[in-house]
């Protein structure tokens, strides 16, 4: 039996939890095209006969502006700690940047797989270019793929099962991810409404899970000030009504979910806040 863990690193918006969940072939992680849509580590779990790997999307890594930014941050980096393999994702289409530059600093690179992401759409000669700037990395191996359309992925997941170790079975064969129930209801919540807004809003928007009475689930919407309350519920409430008719429909049947809307002043910079949210 070969395992082991394998993080994925990348500056926001790289489409990291896309490949996550590309990977495992299951939603194990919310996505959206807002930056710092994911605040916590999240780990899937890929079982084959002779293997498993423990794959761990991240936060985005960037220059924070804000007490929850650097907390993410440390998360992200926390997690490189003792791990077998780590996927370096790029946006292809943007190109390499500083911020790629800032992400690349402190990975190591006999470990470190770059992963060329959304080349869908681009052509040969585009791609050949992004790969060959990132080579300045020094990393291991190079991947172009498109997590969105799935091109590249299955040679990737190959290739990173090989270089597992030997070791134990740590998670159930039919175990995908170790992420609560309550949390991932959160997270559903969170991407619903990430969908819905704009603008400096989503930043502003926390998530947590509150009372859990099956069928009956009751999940607090937190945000920063009292104006943005309004457009988080929307006119009439038609936002966080869609927002709960779409988390509903990727729960069991017959749950029962009711959003409330709180508002937690500065919830971002304030340490303690960030605590009992589990950033």
């Amino acid at each position: 039996m070969r395992s082991g863990f394998v993080t994925i690193v990348g500056r926001p918006n790289v489409g990291k939890s896309t490949l996550l969940n590309r990977m495992l072939g299951t939603k194990v992680s919310i996505v959206s095209n807002k930056p710092q849509t994911t605040r916590t580590e999240v780990r899937g779990v890929l079982t084959r006969p002779d293997v498993q790997a423990v794959f761990c999307d991240t936060p985005g890594i960037h220059k924070p502006r804000t007490t929850l930014g650097e907390r993410l941050n440390h998360t992200a980096r926390s997690a490189l700690a003792d791990m077998d393999v780590v996927l370096f994702v790029v946006d292809g289409r943007g190109g390499i940047g500083n911020g790629d530059r800032f992400v690349a600093e402190g990975l190591p690179s006999d470990r470190t797989l770059l992963v060329l992401n959304k080349v869908d759409g681009q052509s040969r000669d585009r791609i050949v270019e992004q790969l060959a700037l990132a080579t300045e990395f020094g990393v291991d191996e190079y991947f172009p793929v498109s997590a969105r359309k799935g091109t590249g992925v299955d040679e990737l997941v190959d290739h990173v099962l090989t270089r597992l170790p030997e070791g134990p079975q740590y998670y159930p064969d039919d175990m995908v991810t170790d992420v609560p129930e309550a949390f991932w209801v959160a997270e559903l919540v969170r991407e619903q409404l990430l969908a819905a807004v704009h603008q400096e809003l989503p930043y502003s928007i926390a998530t947590r899970v509150t009372e859990w009475e099956w069928p009956h689930i009751l999940c607090e919407v937190l945000v920063e000030r009292e104006s943005q309350k309004g457009m988080v519920i929307g006119k009439g409430g038609a936002v966080l009504k869609e927002a709960g008719t779409r988390v509903r429909g990727q729960l069991p049947e017959g749950a029962y979910l009711e959003l409330v809307v709180k508002v937690d002043k500065d919830w971002q910079r304030r340490p303690k806040a960030l605590d009992r949210l589990g950033y």
